[in-house]
């Protein structure tokens, strides 16, 4: 039995289906299934990944059972369209797409109107009685397979159309008359004749032919090899061919074509939402050329707007009745396109639409209270990263609004920031550390580095489905579209709104909630966790085992991560604390000081600064465990660098310039990160870590004693590398702690721990553990150590490493799980093997990257710790890993 290779799909009857996305690729399998549902889908046929396989493994021969499959395929589609491919007066017309599997983009770009020659194109007119459009769509034909499959220079085809543009004096497309467009159909023709020596294909069939055939070329281009190099995709995946019928939106006022989705992409509200033009081709709705008009009435913003439901009210009842189908079906809000074509509707895709991080959270609970999925499933559709877009500020409603503009709301959040026109100037702008504004006319996909690095996006043209919509949902940059009344002239870097003159660097506002654009920098308020983000993030906990601390140094931070639903503090960085006002100078006093007796007078005068800074955190945490890190950096970084710096010290403290200099020469070192820190300075000066300890024992006892706050300290002693630096170290905290006690007579629980950020740590665990009470993986200097990496030089080659596959990504990002993560299970496996009540956890900024968080779960860690914006995207980076770990046993 001959292996079946094409499979059919359309007139309610499909061969494929959602299952088999591996050989029919995304779009295949999608159009299969909406097939087989009953939807009106134009007829195709798709050949597998399968034959492309065997075409680069057999000679760049096919199989032979092919031909005769694709003949029965194309009968198949003749018979369900009532057309014949080639035939003069009935033409069947085609495209042909590459349909790689779901996970990656086709491979070619589409060939649209195969099937049109100098005799069809008699048939074409015949039928639409517009000579106009169909001499349009033969020119685009000729272009499209010339430049796709053929090899010709598409820029030379623009350079004829903008000749004849301007010898009939006209500076649009569609200015151009049938007989234009008959005349470029000629010149194309000749031009391909002349740079390819070749006639451009007549024959239905032959162009038929070359279009699969290019198909499965695109497989091996320079641009899919590097894709796929990039994206670790194996060459055996292959690529699949969709061959479909052709149906159009753009033969006159009784066709029409559009984009929509099933809910809102933009806040996930529970509203059919999309985007429709009359009498246009489906790129022009994403093109932003034509504002696009809304697609039902409850969307109207003016009654100038007309609606899809009030053109075509038929189609429209058909399109609503369709999407609901399709959502159930998929059970996922779906990204729905459509022609119309004389008033026929035809579903020419749907896939799971994307959306902006709010919409997701809409969505899935929604989802779950319509009984549509259940809250595990409601989890994993979620991407952690999606959480960020709720987690920024949003416009004061208190605040005063100068509403000058008003566009559409494309993509939600609040912006502040600097006008710039271009994408460099954003660029530019963003490095120096200024917030901007991008003003566009419209973007496109050369703005991409801008757009990434502008704090919000605003365009006079476009729709909510036009590129800089949807490029900035997926960014979660707030985004305000089609702002009619701006103008925009990039060249003179200024901008009108009416009398408003807007030039480059003048801040404004722009809400992408609402499409409002206000003049100046409005106050933004905090987000919060309520309403469904609050439900979705209570659902995380629900299945979580890891608990999520935060990293933070101030009240206020550990105030914002505790609004986050952070469990506690897995670390505290007390030099930060040395730094602020007096602060400092008291440190140099300590560093200064020729004896132990001067050094201790030093440090009673921080012992009180240290202790108000360890009451406020303890506050904000009482209840949860605070671990605070004991002094950390070498001594020179406290010392100041420029001959300035060193006058201005000298007089302050009343020492000689001199005395500064010898002194930061003798703490200089070559290479600190390996130097004189951490515990090796504890070690050094016992003296420091136990004014530090009597600091948050004091604090610890004294709130539990006055205020009644439950505080949980855990001292943290940095760098150990041999269990004797703990042995010692743990004497002096744990001897300060007991006197403390004593003294005041409040018996506070503590522990202390250590921090394990060197490969000697790892492997010695099972010793140190022994005298420790917990653990807390620094993974910043563990991977800097194990590796042999600077962090803070190695962003001159990482990225190369990862372009060129060296590394699987950076690994300051993501754990390095061969390497970091190995050192990381040893120590977890060793450390627990003598002390099994050993508290593990990760302070690095790895606990807040959701891979890594996944990592940490896998081997058994009890927390991770992140910064406070990043504490809800941990929580449900947990819950997922857990979900999934689940799955899996």
């Amino acid at each position: 039995m001959s292996t079946k290779y094409v499979y059919t799909f359309g007139a309610g009857k499909a061969e494929g289906n959602a299952t088999m996305k591996n050989l029919l690729g995304g779009k295949g399998a999608n159009l299969a299934e909406m097939s087989g549902l009953g939807i009106p889908v134009p007829a195709g046929f798709t050949i597998t990944t399968e034959v492309c396989t065997h075409y680069y493994d057999h000679d760049k021969t096919y199989p032979k059972e092919l031909d005769k499959q694709v003949q029965d395929g194309l009968r198949f589609v003749e018979k369900a369209m009532g057309a014949k491919f080639g035939d003069p007066k009935n033409p069947l017309l085609l495209s042909v797409r590459s349909g790689a599997r779901a996970s990656m983009p086709g491979m070619m770009d589409t060939v649209l109107n195969l099937g049109l020659n100098q005799e069809t194109i008699r048939g074409i007119i015949d039928r639409t009685g517009n000579e106009r459009f169909a001499y349009d769509s033969y020119r685009r034909f000729i272009q499209m397979y010339s430049d796709v499959v053929l090899g010709a220079e598409s820029h030379h085809f623009e350079t004829i159309i903008d000749e004849l543009k301007k010898s009939k004096g006209v500076k649009l497309d569609t200015e151009l008359t049938a007989a234009d467009l008959k005349e470029l159909c000629t010149r194309f023709r000749e031009l391909v004749k002349r740079d390819l020596g070749r006639d451009f294909p007549d024959d239905p069939r032959d162009q038929l032919i070359g279009g699969i055939g290019a198909v499965f070329k695109s497989w091996m281009t320079p641009r899919a090899i590097e894709y796929r190099r990039l994206h670790a995709i194996p060459s055996s995946w292959g690529t699949a061919v969709n061959v479909q019928a052709m149906v159009f939106g753009n033969m006159g006022d009784d066709c029409a074509t559009g984009v929509a989705f099933t809910r809102d992409p933009g806040t996930g509200d529970r509203r059919f939402f999309g985007e429709y033009l009359i009498n246009a081709k489906g790129e022009d709705v994403v093109a932003g050329i034509r504002t696009p008009q809304p697609i039902n009435v409850a969307a109207k913003k003016s009654p100038d707007e007309k609606s899809l439901e009030e053109a075509m009210p038929k189609p429209y009842t058909e399109l609503e009745n369709i999407y609901k189908k399709l959502e159930k079906h998929y059970r996922d809000m779906q990204d729905i396109e459509f022609t119309i074509q004389q008033n026929k509707l035809w579903m020419l895709q749907t896939r799971n639409g994307k959306r902006t991080g709010p919409a997701a959270v809409k969505i899935a609970v929604d989802m779950v209270n319509e009984k549509m999925i259940d809250k595990r499933e409601a989890l994993m559709r979620v991407a952690p990263a999606q959480l960020d877009q709720l987690l920024h500020p949003r416009l004061d409603p208190k605040a005063r609004r100068e509403v000058v503009a008003k566009g559409l709301p494309a993509s939600p959040g609040a912006a502040v920031g600097r006008v710039v026109f271009t994408a460099d100037e954003a660029a530019r702008w963003a490095k120096d550390g200024k917030k901007v504004i991008l003003v566009r006319l419209e973007t496109s996909p050369d703005d991409i580095k801008g757009m990434a690095v502008a704090q919000g996006i605003l365009t006079s043209r476009g729709g909510m489905t036009s590129h800089a919509a949807v490029v900035a949902r997926g960014m979660g940059t707030p985004c305000v579209a089609g702002c009619g009344e701006l103008g925009v002239d990039a060249g003179r870097k200024q901008a009108r709104i009416g009398e408003i003159v807007l030039s480059e660097g003048d801040p404004i506002t722009i809400d992408g909630g609402t499409g409002e654009v206000m003049l100046g920098e409005l106050p933004t308020i905090a987000p919060e966790l309520t309403g469904d983000f609050g439900t979705f993030m209570a659902w995380s906990d629900e299945y979580r085992k890891l608990k999520v601390r935060t990293n933070a140094d101030t009240p206020h931070d550990a105030q914002t991560a505790r609004n986050f639903g952070a469990e506690g503090i897995g670390l505290t960085r007390t030099e930060h604390m040395f730094f602020e006002g007096d602060r400092i100078d008291a440190f140099r006093e300590m560093i200064l000081s020729e004896d132990i007796e001067g050094r201790k007078k030093a440090l009673a005068k921080i012992l009180p600064m240290q202790k108000s800074d360890f009451k406020g955190i303890f506050k904000v945490m009482s209840g949860y465990p605070v671990t605070i890190r004991l002094l950390d950096p070498p001594l020179h970084e406290f010392l100041p660098h420029t001959d300035e710096e060193v006058e201005d010290l000298s007089k302050k403290m009343g020492v000689s310039a001199q005395k500064l200099r010898d002194k930061s020469a003798e703490l200089h070192e070559f290479n600190p990160m390996l130097g004189h820190r951490g515990c090796r300075l504890g070690v050094t000066y016992p003296e420091i870590y136990a004014m530090q300890t009597q600091a948050i024992m004091e604090a610890a006892c004294e709130l539990a004693r006055d205020e009644n706050v439950a505080c949980i300290p855990e001292i943290e002693i940095p760098l150990v590398g041999h269990y004797h630096e703990l042995v010692q170290l743990r004497a002096v905290c744990d001897k300060v702690c007991q006197e403390v006690i004593a003294k005041t007579g409040v018996k506070v629980d503590y522990t202390i721990g250590t921090m394990i950020e060197l490969p000697r740590a790892a492997i010695t665990a099972d010793e140190i553990a022994k005298h420790a009470d917990f653990f807390s993986f620094g993974t910043n200097d563990l991977t800097q150590t194990t590796f042999g990496f600077s962090r803070d030089d190695a962003g001159k080659f990482l990225r190369e490493y990862v372009q060129k596959k060296i590394l699987p990504c950076d690994p300051f990002v993501t754990i390095d799980r061969d390497g970091v993560g190995q050192l990381m299970k040893i120590a977890v496996a060793k450390g627990r093997a003598t002390n099994p009540k050993l508290d593990i956890g990760i302070c690095g900024e790895h606990g807040g990257d959701p891979d890594s968080v996944a990592f940490c779960n896998e081997i058994g860690l009890n927390y991770v710790s992140c910064s406070p914006y990043r504490v809800p995207i941990a929580r449900l980076a947990a819950a997922q890993a857990e979900l999934a770990e689940t799955k899996k046993n």
